[in-house]
């Protein structure tokens, strides 16, 4: 059967999901609050990643949808369950490797419909909110060549900017010039990103770096923070 993970900080929201679900072709893993939880106790249990994880966009942990998705995307399906009214958010979980968006003021069997479709290796059919994500202007693609996401993918990982340079086979002179445009162009598309923290969150929102294996967003050093 098709194992399931609920993330949702509402206990009401969770317990119709897992009623619907469980059982009906389904095996409801983990229900939870945090995506932190989740994670422990998956390990705690020793268990595979969920295959399929109804997400809600915003936790109350004080987590972003960026991270959430980005901690699960890489091993199981994220479906964003939720009011969604808000297109930059939306684009944000997709961005982030969500394979699509259910809403809450769907019927529960509309829910499940999405969860198998997704489940039997179908594309959840998104064309409603892939509408309000392409008129949305605030989390607009910064347009890096691949010189520039290659700088920007290793210095947001941690690396010292002439160990960029290394790795990449350039005179640091260049990788630095390519991380002042990646720096640039994040600014002409309303995305600044003047700290290496900064540059980091733009990198994962853009699929550029992965959250760290154990799931976290790792922070880069203050000593490499120029």
């Amino acid at each position: 059967m098709t194992t399931v993970a609920l993330i949702d900080d509402h206990e009401s929201v969770r317990l119709g999901l897992h009623s619907a679900l469980d059982g009906n072709g389904f095996v409801v893993m983990f229900s939870g609050a945090t995506v932190t939880e989740y994670v422990r106790a998956r390990r705690a249990r020793g268990q595979r990643p969920a295959d399929i994880v109804l997400l809600d966009l915003t936790l109350g942990d004080g987590t972003t949808v960026t991270e959430n998705v980005s901690r699960l995307a890489w091993q199981s399906n994220v479906i964003i369950h939720s009011v969604a009214d808000r297109p930059a958010i939306v684009r944000e979980a997709l961005a982030a490797g969500a394979v699509g968006v259910v809403s809450k003021a769907s019927p529960l069997g509309e829910v499940v419909a999405s969860v198998r479709t997704v489940a039997s290796g179908e594309t959840l059919d998104n064309v409603e909110w892939a509408s309000a994500v392409e008129s949305d202007v605030d989390f607009a693609d910064a347009q890096l060549s691949g010189r520039e996401r290659d700088v920007l993918r290793l210095y947001a990982a941690g690396l010292p900017m002439k160990a960029v340079a290394e790795r990449l086979g350039i005179a640091f002179s260049t990788a630095r010039e390519n991380l002042r445009r990646v720096r640039g162009k994040y600014v002409e598309v309303g995305r600044p990103a003047p700290t290496k923290v900064d540059l980091l969150r733009r990198a994962i929102e853009d699929g550029i770096v992965p959250a760290s294996d154990d799931g976290s967003l790792e922070q880069p050093g203050a000593s490499d923070a120029r």
